[in-house]
């Protein structure tokens, strides 16, 4: 992965940058899992989730990583606010998925695909 081979003071930061992108790309790879292989709807809005996350995983890592002796706050926010996003997208993706359950029966993402005329 990302590895430092020289001794000396980076060697500590990348260590520890390295379990962090590792958790990021885990989460990256379970969150395309659930896009690409779950039918159900819910699941899907959970995998795009776990895609952001995983995105905010990594940017805070790489801001910790670039600073020396304090962390910037700017990646703080930028994380919070793109939170905030994240659950006002799933929300309105929820209540559509709540919508199509009322109004078709179903959460099965080939079923409602049928439905096009």
């Amino acid at each position: 992965m990302l590895s430092n081979f020289e001794k000396g003071k980076g060697r500590e930061k990348m260590n520890t940058l390295d379990y962090y992108v590792a958790f990021s790309i885990a989460l990256y790879v379970i969150g395309i899992y659930c896009l690409a292989t779950k039918r159900n709807m819910i699941r899907i809005v959970l995998g795009i989730e776990i895609l952001i996350n995983a995105a905010n995983v990594n940017f805070i890592a790489f801001s910790a990583y670039r600073a020396e002796g304090f962390v910037d706050p700017f990646a703080h926010l930028v994380v919070i606010i793109s939170i905030a996003l994240a659950g006002c997208v799933s929300a309105v993706a929820l209540a559509l998925v709540v919508y199509a359950y009322k109004h078709y029966g179903t959460l099965d993402i080939r079923k409602l695909r049928r439905l096009r005329g």
